[in-house]
């Protein structure tokens, strides 16, 4: 019985269409490309408020060293744009993993 199973799965098809790493298989370069577009777009629509005072003006008598708000800002960007990146990535991988998981 666990043979017939196994002979049910085996596929005739060539291997020119299946994925030769379980990278190809995930999609993860695909992942990473929809990350960074997200990461980089969610990240300057951050800055953008807070910078150009979309909003009006923060009302705060804070003093930003060296670089200024626009440089502390710009670095937490920079930092948000990483994070939300590989949240993105990981979460489209996640479910392309579950998509193959439940593939018959």
């Amino acid at each position: 019985m666990v043979i017939q199973r196994l002979r049910a799965g085996v596929s005739d098809e060539s291997p020119a269409d299946q994925p030769e790493t379980l990278v190809e298989a995930l999609a993860v370069k695909r992942n990473v490309t929809v990350g960074v577009a997200v990461g980089v777009g969610v990240a300057a629509v951050a800055y953008a408020v807070r910078v150009f005072e979309l909003f009006g003006p923060v009302v705060t008598t804070r003093e930003y060293p060296v670089l200024g708000p626009e440089g502390w800002f710009f670095m937490l960007a920079v930092v948000f744009a990483v994070s939300t990146t590989l949240l993105v990535t990981l979460v489209l991988t996640g479910v392309r993993a579950a998509q193959l998981a439940t593939e018959n």
